[in-house]
């Protein structure tokens, strides 16, 4: 039989009722059971959550079934909840491991599977292999008879995970801050987690699209824009110091400024890592995807931190923080972690933490931004996500790679890198990168520049580059 399971950057998606059937999610939680079961150490237990989207509960039940039938203790969430909390609890309980049901920040259509080892993080390149083995191999199912009641038991959250969030703030700072805040769950697992943790405080919450929505408002879940233009206006209308918001299963983080403007992750990454290496005087090396800033290195070299690049996809940032102490972490796409919380990427997290650098500072986003820029130089970006067919994409970047222009959008071109895709350096510290998306038929351009009008021009030359190889969608 050929199982059309195949892990991506996070876990395994599909269209529901397409390749995302309960029939291939028995056949992905059996090959992770058999893998889980090689796992020393840990408690033969699994956790299990899910997000908001269609039938994610039943797919989530199909899951524990059969882990059940395998033998595994198997804990399951009661309600949609953030990803990064499975991750926690798989860690904090010691378990074999985790599953997540969600597409994350794909459009409605989709579901996935992602799957947390017993470290508390994204299943490691390594650990996805052993389990594409195991599909391969065609162990037949063990889930229980229809007639027998699982041995699943059924729990709500814990303060556990909250609590540890909080030490890893400056609490009480936050809590007499005042500030004035705008939270985006955009219908996903954030919900009113934020406004709730937040209560009793000095701060004013104020929650937009909290209410869970298999789909979405009518959009894709990732908290960057135009998708965030109801954030942008609710804080506008509000007069409030910052919009938060979080994706689809709340693992990725994205910020709006006082005046409505989109901080794109490029910036809240750089903003972050100035804020815990000064503020809070933590230490450790950097890790940064193949799509995030030159600032970054830039404050790295300043400070003597010692500087990763690395493949776009947070696991990948996630299996090195398995090897040493990462100050902090982040991919272009709104992951971001700390290897003193988890490795793994946390919207909740990495949200209280922006709230915790306002609090520090006492000042406006802008003006971080602004004094940023004027310590290491200003930098604007922009990202597309082209809808055209895969090997359309393929062949853009076939042709940067094997015939590299020497002049891109009238700048001259220093090299081509092919770690992730193909990104084009140029002169006076630009880039522009393409690369087919892991998880979706999209072929995705990021560009960055000193000046938002050279950036501009980037990247309308690379969106007329592509457009050779085919018509495109742009969104």
């Amino acid at each position: 039989m050929n199982i059309p399971i195949k892990f991506g950057t996070d876990g395994w998606r599909g269209i529901i009722a397409d390749t995302f059937t309960f029939e291939n999610v028995r056949y992905a939680a059996q090959a992770t059971a058999e893998y889980f079961k090689t796992v020393e150490g840990t408690e033969r237990a699994v956790f299990i959550g899910f997000d908001v989207r269609f039938q994610s509960q039943k797919f989530a039940h199909a899951a524990a079934e059969v882990f059940a039938g395998n033998g595994f203790r198997v804990v399951m969430m009661d309600r949609p909840y953030p990803t990064p909390y499975v991750s926690f609890e798989v860690r904090r309980r010691k378990f074999a491991g985790g599953v997540m049901i969600t597409a994350s920040h794909n459009p409605p259509i989709f579901n996935g599977f992602k799957v947390k080892a017993h470290f508390g993080g994204s299943a490691t390149p390594t650990i996805t292999a052993k389990i594409e083995e195991n599909l391969r191999g065609g162990a037949p199912l063990n889930s229980l008879n229809s007639g027998v009641r699982p041995p699943i038991q059924i729990v709500g959250p814990e303060n556990y995970y909250t609590e540890h969030l909080k030490s890893l703030v400056d609490w009480d700072r936050i809590s007499k801050s005042k500030l004035k805040i705008v939270v985006d769950s955009m219908h996903g697992c954030g919900s009113y987690i934020l406004e709730n943790l937040l209560a009793g405080t000095s701060c004013t919450v104020q929650t937009i699209r909290g209410n869970p929505d298999p789909l979405f408002g009518g959009i894709n879940p990732e908290p960057m824009m135009p998708q965030l233009e109801p954030l942008a206006e609710a804080v506008r209308n509000s007069g409030s110091d910052v919009g938060l918001a979080t994706d689809g299963d709340a693992d990725r983080l994205g910020i709006v400024d006082e005046t409505g403007r989109y901080l794109n992750t490029l910036q809240t990454l750089s903003l972050l890592l100035l804020h815990v290496y000064r503020n809070k005087g933590w230490r450790g090396a950097v890790a940064r995807t193949y799509s995030q800033s030159l600032i970054i290195p830039r404050i790295g070299s300043k400070f003597g931190l010692e500087l990763f690049e690395l493949p776009i996809g947070f696991k990948n940032i996630g299996e090195l923080m398995l090897q040493r102490e990462i100050l902090i972490g982040g991919e272009e796409s709104g992951g971001i972690g700390l290897s003193r919380h988890l490795p793994e990427r946390d919207g909740i997290f990495i949200n209280l933490l922006f709230l915790d650098l306002l609090a520090a500072t006492g000042k406006s986003c802008t003006q971080l931004i602004r004094e940023m820029w004027d310590e290491f130089g200003e930098f604007h970006y922009d990202r597309r996500d082209l809808h055209i067919p895969i090997e359309a994409g393929q062949a853009v970047l076939n042709r940067l790679k094997t015939l590299p222009p020497s002049i891109f959008a009238g700048w001259r071109v220093q090299d081509v890198g092919t770690l992730d895709g193909a990104k084009v350096f140029l002169e006076n510290d630009s880039w522009i990168l393409f690369r087919q998306s892991g998880t979706e038929p999209l072929l995705r351009v990021y560009c960055e520049a000193p000046t938002e009008g050279a950036m501009i021009e980037i990247m309308a030359a690379g969106l007329k580059f592509v457009e050779q190889f085919g018509p495109i969608g742009v969104s």
